[in-house]
């Protein structure tokens, strides 16, 4: 995801660094079956942290060197059609779940089971991840990232390191980190332990260690968004560097491929990372595994499928609702994009999610996308406004004063009118050529809702 934010950065006169960067990047056959989950328009990537101790990583279990490797790390990142949102979907590595007959390392079939979820990666590799995962979510993945222990140091080196807090003093010999409580940058070692100690912090369980590395991976999302490493030539470089030389992708994942990422997600930042662990509760047989909770998890799942948002719950004593509700904004919807129906689309989309749509149109041939509002509502406008612009995709817009003058106009029927009509300004819609979509509503059960980690989340846990 960074790698592609970066590489947008980067200007197509540079098509020979270009191809020495993509030279640096290691590809493998991506081959998940005949039987695939349908295209939704969504971009799905199967992350994967490998606790491999092959070459480099040897000092991290000489023992376990000739044992294969399992994946301590499964996440799916899930960006949206509209790519104005991206939720790092995290699979505890103890849930047992019913793996399906893959094809094995050494060529052998590996028989159907419920088995812990890492060891799909152990016996099958990166396609037996995916197969399972696909099977269990119903969720098509495009893509694969994987990284192991020496490969995530080289990464954040090149970003000079992620701040990171503890609530405690820490010393985990097994994940070789030994801080003093509160606030640290890390780098390299101190980077690794923190995303690998288990026992040290929390609860134990790796669902708390999940939750440590997304706060982590959203840290790193701000620095490379956020944190002037694309003005920085000297950064910039080490980065793409660390990045193509620490991963290994599938063979779709080409230098035009993620050139193709990057632009589509160019106006995402830190922010719209989120990330959430799939509902779990206790394995009957073992206490030390998990078991996906229905139906919380076959919700979430559907609700990813149907591309809703994942959003935070409110804070205690804290009211995030708008000051104006949608269902008090009386909207007329205008096309000025050329694009022939899209007046009747955008009202459709917004009356669905409670505005009161009064009127569609079109409007002279605009480039640009605004939101505008009578002088006479110069007091009311922009609160009622800033309920349109907030469900509107990609940076939120300010509302303007001035409405612009409709070429053609005609009422709009709602499916469901309000008893009453609500009093407030009529707020006016108008499409440019840059539309950029409207957010679809959150559905994420309740029950997950304060499980949701971002940028706002406390580090220190």
């Amino acid at each position: 995801m960074g790698l592609t934010v970066v590489l947008v950065g980067v200007t197509l006169g540079g098509y020979a660094y270009y191809r020495y960067l993509d030279s640096g990047i290691d590809r493998q056959p991506f081959n998940v079956g005949a039987s695939r989950p349908p295209e939704t328009g969504a971009l799905n990537v199967l992350l994967v942290g490998s606790d491999s101790r092959a070459g480099d990583n040897k000092k991290y279990g000489p023992k376990s060197q000739h044992l294969g490797e399992r994946t301590d790390t499964i996440m799916l990142l899930h960006i949206s059609p509209n790519r104005d949102n991206a939720t790092m979907i995290s699979f505890p590595r103890d849930s047992m779940v019913p793996i399906p007959e893959c094809t094995g390392r050494n060529g052998q079939v590996v028989p159907a089971g419920l088995r812990q979820i890492n060891s799909a990666f152990n016996d099958g590799g990166i396609e037996c991840t995916a197969k399972t995962l696909e099977s269990l979510t119903n969720i098509k993945i495009n893509h694969f990232v994987k990284v192991d222990f020496t490969g995530f140091k080289g990464i954040v080196d090149a970003l000079g390191g992620i701040e990171i807090c503890l609530p405690k003093p820490v010393n985990d010999p097994k994940a070789k980190l030994v801080l003093s409580a509160g606030k640290h940058v890390v780098k390299g070692e101190q980077a690794l332990g923190y995303v690998r100690t288990r026992y040290a912090l929390g609860d134990g369980s790796d669902l708390g260690r999940i939750q440590r590395q997304q706060v982590f991976l959203t840290q790193v999302m701000k620095k490379v968004t956020d944190g002037g490493l694309l003005t920085n030539p000297g950064k910039l470089n080490a980065f793409l560097h660390a990045a193509t030389q620490s991963v290994t992708v599938d063979e779709g994942l080409t230098l035009e491929r993620m050139l193709e990422i990057a632009n589509s997600v160019r106006g995402m930042t830190a922010k719209e990372l989120k990330g959430i662990t799939v509902p779990v509760e206790p394995y009957p047989p073992d206490k030390n595994r998990v078991q996906f909770a229905q139906p919380a998890a076959r919700d979430f799942f559907e609700n990813v499928r149907n591309d809703v948002e994942v959003t935070k719950s409110p804070t205690p004593g804290k009211s995030t609702a708008p000051a104006v509700k949608r269902e008090q904004v009386r909207l007329q919807v205008l096309n000025a994009s050329g694009e022939e129906g899209r007046a009747v689309q955008v009202a459709d989309a917004l009356a669905a999610q409670g505005f009161v749509v009064t009127q569609v149109g079109n409007a002279a041939p605009a480039d640009v996308t605004t939101i505008r509002y009578a002088k006479k509502d110069a007091k009311d406008g922009p609160a009622y406004g800033d309920a349109v612009a907030a469900r509107l995709s990609k940076e939120k817009r300010t509302p303007i004063e001035g409405k612009v003058k409709a070429l053609v106009s005609q009422p709009y029927t709602l499916k469901s009118p309000p008893a009453q009509m609500p009093k407030g300004p009529i707020i006016q819609l108008v499409i440019g050529k840059d539309w950029p979509g409207v957010r679809v509503l959150s559905a994420i059960p309740d029950s997950l809702k304060d499980k949701v980690v971002d940028t706002s989340t406390n580090p220190c846990l």
